[in-house]
């Protein structure tokens, strides 16, 4: 038996949901006329109280249309230096958008909105970018699933509204926030511009995020995914995917969240553990003291066992659960880890 750990896009669809997508009506959604996609459209605007959605193959895509949407080339987006529109979206906010980012140096990928207000360059000064974009991430990957708080986050709509600013969250992982948090996507829908939620992590789906946002804007983002080779012709099977997983698995992100807490706990007996980050959803980022074990070797003798794990670079670790981290799996990855470094 595979334990693979190593995000939580690893998951393959479950019979039901497999079921759900060969049944599926279909059409060309290049044309909109696939009527799954457009079903799964509605019900994700509808979940935040917006007027419309787009299907996206990817949520790296659905940001980056984002950041088009929102900016003219020569600009500046104002984002966190854990953002992942900035380390792992291969710098497309200056490729496809010709902006830059100006990074703020936050606690756990979480910036606030003292530090926003700051960073915003004075719109008269000509010699700098002109700001026109704040972008989040909620969960922020790099600081290990962490929760923004929903206050904060009104009070950085607010520092964007008075300097007529655009509001992007990259909700890549918000599905787990909200369950984490006991939050209603219908907040997140009053505080920002846009919002793109992924369907291939925490909901266990093969493909596919969405970009959330007012009509007008989801009329020129369709142009800006056209232009980025984003449309695809019979999408409804991949949306009846996401149809089904958003009727299905968003209360069982609870269970990946417990079994990450739990794998925190063991690691916090080994000894060659130097630090865990708080773990509020699935992710268990985890540094170890290379005196005493070096990363390569932790993950070699994990690797030997079936298990599968991420480095993230030096000395730290990520550990991400997801659908597929069953209880079997849970049980035999704790019993792997306290026999193998005990």
């Amino acid at each position: 038996m595979e334990i693979n750990l190593i995000s939580d896009t690893v998951t393959k669809p479950t019979p039901e949901m497999l079921k759900a997508m060969m049944i599926a009506q279909v059409g060309d959604d290049v044309f909109k006329t696939d009527p799954t996609v457009t079903a799964l459209e509605e019900k994700v605007a509808s979940l935040f109280g917006m007027e419309a959605a787009l299907f996206f193959p990817s949520g790296t895509m659905a940001n980056q249309t984002a950041i088009k949407l929102h900016t003219q080339p020569g600009e500046q987006l104002i984002c966190d230096t854990y953002t992942h529109v900035y380390n792992y979206e291969g710098g497309g906010a200056s490729f496809n958008s010709g902006v830059s980012c100006k990074l703020v140096e936050g606690t756990r990928g979480m910036m606030t909105a003292n530090q926003v207000e700051a960073a915003i360059n004075p719109p008269d000064f000509y010699h700098s970018p002109l700001t026109s974009l704040v972008s989040i991430e909620n969960t922020t990957n790099k600081g290990g699933g962490a929760c923004w708080d929903l206050e904060e986050l009104r009070k950085i709509r607010w520092v964007c509204s008075s300097h007529n600013l655009a509001f992007h969250l990259d909700g890549a992982r918000l599905w787990n926030a909200l369950i984490a948090q006991k939050e209603s996507p219908l907040e997140y829908g009053k505080i920002f511009d846009t919002i793109s939620v992924c369907l291939s992590k925490g909901l266990g789906c093969p493909v596919g995020s969405l970009l959330v946002g007012n009509k007008d804007d989801m009329v020129k983002a369709i142009r800006i995914r056209k232009i980025f080779g984003g449309g695809m012709r019979q999408a409804g099977f991949l949306a009846a995917a996401g149809i089904y997983a958003l009727d299905h698995h968003r209360e069982r992100l609870k269970e990946d969240h417990r079994r990450a807490k739990e794998i925190g706990e063991v690691l916090g007996e080994l000894t060659f553990v130097d630090y865990i980050a708080p773990i509020e959803t699935n992710i268990i980022i985890f540094g170890i003291d290379e005196r005493k074990m070096g990363v390569p070797q932790f993950i070699q003798k994990l690797s030997e066992k079936n298990i599968l794990l991420m480095g993230m670079g030096k000395e730290k670790l990520r550990i991400v659960t997801h659908l597929d981290y069953t209880e079997n799996s849970h049980e035999v990855f704790l019993t792997e880890l306290r026999s193998l470094f005990k």
